[in-house]
């Protein structure tokens, strides 16, 4: 399940899409329109202005806007950056692995479902954008 998190993330980057000839937009604009609390949204902003997926202005007509173009924004590397592992476990994680305690990863059943699992939700979030989402 997506946190609040991911899924403001996902509302304010829509936004910005979809609003992307205005020119930078302000927080509180995005806060208001999208109905997410402020200080949240500020701390979400910032961790992808940081990755590079938001570029942001200063000043009078200053805002954020997408560093890049929507169809280039891939949907799984946003999950990433705010979730953490797609995967359901440590140990079936691409860019999180981490072996399981109490697992024998050679015979475990589980590990080759969930596997399985991580590897069709990535044949669709790795190419899918932000583009597609916002039906640019």
């Amino acid at each position: 399940m997506l946190s609040k998190k991911t899924q403001y993330a996902f509302q304010a980057l829509l936004y910005l899409a979809q609003n992307q000839k205005s020119g930078p937009i302000l927080i509180a604009e995005i806060a208001q329109k999208k109905k997410i609390p402020l200080k949240f949204l500020e701390n979400i902003l910032l961790e992808m202005r940081k990755d590079g997926i938001l570029a942001s202005k200063k000043g009078k007509g200053g805002g954020y806007f997408l560093a890049k173009s929507a169809d280039k924004i891939i949907l799984a590397d946003v999950m990433r950056l705010i979730e953490g592992p797609i995967s359901l476990l440590p140990c079936v994680s691409k860019f999180f692995y981490e072996k399981c305690a109490n697992c024998d990863e050679k015979t475990c059943g589980l590990r080759k479902v969930l596997t399985d699992v991580r590897d069709a939700n990535l044949a669709i979030l790795e190419h899918q954008s932000v583009a597609d989402i916002a039906n640019l």
